[in-house]
């Protein structure tokens, strides 16, 4: 129980970065007039590959050598996350919240969807014979 507490306070802890990250390049491409939807792209993008660094390495601490099922299934999972962030973004600013509010709400959506996908599919702890 210990490990997986510890394992998900990891995943937070990368997550703040990402999203230190995602909505720093956000807010930045923003304000240079960048479309909204496009900087959405481009943020969770580099949200992205700073995840999959810190993941890997430090909060499921995978040894092996990184296998192309494993990058494949952590882009799926990130697409599927970014699509629902995405969605979300669009939907919230339609119904006319706040640029903020809108970005904050879909963050928290696709995080849910990110640590789900990344502890039972991507990151998965080897099975252990008994």
């Amino acid at each position: 129980m210990k490990k997986k507490l510890v394992t998900l306070l990891r995943f937070g802890t990368v997550g703040v970065g990402n999203t230190l990250i995602d909505f720093g390049v956000f807010f930045l491409l923003t304000a240079l007039n960048v479309p909204y939807l496009l900087a959405q792209v481009c943020s969770y993008t580099a949200g992205i590959l700073n995840s999959y660094i810190w993941n890997r390495t430090w909060t499921f601490r995978v040894k092996e050598k990184v296998r192309g099922q494993e990058i494949i299934r952590f882009l799926i999972i990130n697409l599927a996350a970014s699509g629902i962030t995405f969605l979300l973004l669009y939907g919230l600013q339609k119904a006319g919240l706040s640029l903020v509010s809108s970005k904050v709400t879909a963050t928290v959506g696709g995080m849910v969807i990110n640590f789900i996908g990344n502890r039972l599919w991507v990151f998965q702890e080897p099975e252990i014979d008994s």
